[in-house]
C-alpha cells in the first residue's frame, strides 16, 4: 500500500490548486463556515430563524438556506443578517499571498 502525503491526496480528490474544481470546493467551504457562524450567533442571541428573517426582511426559509449553505446569497443580505445579529465583521483581502491594508 502506497502512502501519500496530505497535499497529494487532496490534489487527487479535490483538484490541483488553481483549478476550477478546487475553487468551487473552497467557495462552498467558505459558505458553510459562514452559515455555521451565523447560526451560532443567532442561537447566542436567542433568536429563531423566523425572528432573524423578520429583522432582515427575508423569510425563515432563506435564513435556513444560509445557515445550511444550500444557496448562494447576496453580499448585502449577509451584511444585513450580521448587522441584525449585532456582529462585528472584519475583512481580510489577500492578493498573491500579500495582505492588503485597508484604511478607513
Amino acid at each position: 500500500m502506497e502512502i501519500k502525503i496530505f497535499d497529494d491526496a487532496f490534489d487527487m480528490l479535490i483538484g490541483n490548486r488553481g483549478l476550477q474544481k478546487l475553487d468551487k470546493f473552497e467557495h462552498e467551504l467558505n459558505l458553510e463556515l459562514l452559515g455555521k457562524a451565523i447560526k451560532k450567533a443567532r442561537k447566542i442571541k436567542g433568536m429563531t430563524q423566523e425572528q432573524l428573517g423578520q429583522l432582515v426582511g427575508v423569510k425563515k426559509a432563506q435564513i435556513s438556506k444560509v445557515e445550511n449553505a444550500t444557496t448562494d446569497i447576496r453580499f448585502a443580505t449577509i451584511l444585513k443578517i450580521l448587522n441584525a445579529l449585532g456582529a462585528k465583521v472584519k475583512f481580510s483581502v489577500e492578493i498573491d499571498e500579500q495582505k492588503l491594508m485597508i484604511s478607513e
